[in-house]
């Protein structure tokens, strides 16, 4: 497997990566990508100027994993979105050598965070299904993850929840933000 830069001129790499992108989010709940033309526009929009897309690829060239990241905040700060890796691919470490890249990647531009929002639309995680007004915070601090939410990939990745928006895709369907540190800031 090698990772390489998403070539706009690549369309098979784009289709495998948007089909991957369907599939990959097709149980979460998702209210994104539901045609695979919706799924192409996204791996295209990832191929702007200054932006990172990246695929795993096999020496067949069959794309395993794909995962992009945009500037933000002056380029101080970069938003991973989205990562996904083929179903009959996952728990091989092609999720964590994608994100690995896209930080060294990242780091080569002078980037200091990585952040990402994480979706709950379907109560994979203790905050899925619930008002969270109440105590946003308390609720972050017990958060439990129930069925496989990708919350735990990103902790083990070094990743920390830095917060949530309560109800950012309909009542009880939160968006998890989660960051990390690139450099030591000096």
């Amino acid at each position: 497997m090698r990772i390489v830069d998403l070539s706009e001129h690549d369309r098979p790499s784009i289709d495998q990566a948007a089909a991957l992108l369907l599939d990959g989010f097709a149980e979460t709940g998702s209210a994104s990508w539901h045609t695979l033309e919706e799924a192409v526009a996204a791996v295209r929009e990832s191929l702007q100027e200054g932006c990172l897309s990246r695929i795993a690829v096999e020496n067949s060239g069959q794309v395993l994993g794909w995962i992009a990241g945009s500037p933000r905040y002056g380029g101080h700060a970069w938003e991973l979105h989205p990562l996904v890796v083929r179903r009959d691919c996952r728990g091989r470490g092609i999720g964590r050598a994608l994100v690995g890249d896209l930080e060294e990647q990242i780091g080569r531009r002078g980037g200091l965070t990585l952040y990402l929002g994480t979706d709950d639309e379907n109560g994979r995680t203790s905050l899925g299904g619930v008002d969270l007004y109440p105590d946003v915070l308390g609720a972050l601090s017990a958060i439990r993850n129930l069925r496989q939410h990708p919350v735990e990939f990103y902790q083990k990745m070094g990743f920390v929840i830095v917060g949530a928006l309560p109800d950012a895709n309909g009542f009880g369907k939160p968006d998890i933000f989660m960051a990390k540190r690139l450099t030591n800031g000096t």
